[in-house]
């Protein structure tokens, strides 16, 4: 089974791998042989992944947005996309897909509009040179809330 199969072959997993922690690719590598689901890593770099026929990385040419450009054109509808990525959130709810950052937090229809706001009036403070900080250290409750969420998906995907 190829990651590249089209939208008619089993839910697959994309995960935008350039920022996402060790500790959630870890969770996501055992849950690939587990679930025997497909999971594929893009990156603008190389990733490092386990001996698996269910875990598969793609290195991207670099520039602004290839790897977010290369999970958006494979994800279709059913597919799992795990990104903190704003836009490739939206842009994976628009082909039907789902998205989870990997703080658990399952992106929706109702909410990635306040997020991309969000995300945009954030920008505008760095833009102006106001310091707006990064995101908080992954926490256990974090790594628990993901793991979580990824396990509803998988058992939804296996009904």
């Amino acid at each position: 089974m190829s990651a590249e199969a089209g939208p008619t072959s089993p839910s697959r997993i994309f995960v935008d791998a350039d920022a996402c922690p060790n500790v959630i690719k870890d969770i996501l590598f055992r849950a690939a042989d587990r679930a025997r689901v497909m999971v594929t890593l893009i990156a603008n770099q190389w990733v490092r992944v386990p001996a698996s026929p269910y875990l598969r990385a793609l290195q991207v040419a670099g520039g602004l947005d290839a790897a977010d450009d290369a999970i958006a054109e494979r994800c279709a509808a059913g597919d799992l996309v795990v990104t903190a990525d704003i836009p490739l959130a939206a842009r994976a709810l628009e082909k039907g897909a789902l998205a989870l950052n990997p703080r658990g937090e399952l992106y929706t229809a109702d909410t990635i509009a306040q997020r991309l706001s969000m995300r945009n009036f954030m920008d505008e403070l760095r833009g102006a040179g106001i310091a707006t900080g990064g995101p908080p250290a992954l926490h256990a409750r974090d790594r628990q809330a993901f793991a979580n969420a990824l396990d509803r998906w998988l058992a939804q995907r296996a009904r």
